[in-house]
């Protein structure tokens, strides 16, 4: 089921709809490379809201759902004829901006501390626009409603058990 081309939101563009997934998905992933930077660089700058343990929950929970996102990537890929390896690589690859602006969070809080809470709002609203206005829809097509649903359920309830567990 694709959208009419009246329904479409956006400006217009030449792009493929497969090409405007990857680079959402790999847009999205900047700001959760900075979240991970930032509380990261928050516990290294003795921010007491900040910590060690909540850095690596933060980086686990963002990697375990780095693994449905590169899938999201590689079958859209594959689907458009791309070879196995190739989409897998290009899923992956997507991700690679997330150290980048890990360390660039790292390093722009360990400068500026006073703009912490702002910059994990920042990357939090980013994420949540992108996945809402992007990354749901997308997983709504094709008859996978409830596949897709279900899987954002057992998403949400493996990071609340890290959350409970882990901190």
């Amino acid at each position: 089921m694709y959208i009419s081309i009246s329904k479409k939101q956006g400006i217009k563009t030449p792009w493929q709809r497969t090409t405007l997934l990857v680079l959402a998905i790999t847009m999205h992933n900047i700001p959760e490379g900075l979240a991970v930077g930032v509380l990261f660089g928050g516990a290294a700058s003795g921010v007491p809201e900040a910590s060690i343990a909540g850095a690596l929950i933060l980086a686990i929970g963002i990697g375990l759902q780095n693994l449905p996102e590169g899938i999201a990537v590689a079958v859209p890929l594959r689907r458009m004829g791309l070879s196995r390896r190739k989409s897998f690589m290009m899923g992956q690859a997507s991700a690679l901006v997330e150290p980048i602006a890990g360390v660039l969070g790292a390093v722009a809080v360990s400068i500026f501390t006073p703009i912490l809470p702002y910059a994990l709002a920042f990357a939090a609203g980013a994420m949540i626009f992108v996945v809402i206005e992007e990354v749901v829809p997308e997983s709504q097509q094709d008859g996978n409603t409830d596949l897709a649903t279900m899987g954002f359920i057992g998403g949400f309830i493996i990071m609340m058990v890290l959350d409970v567990a882990l901190g």
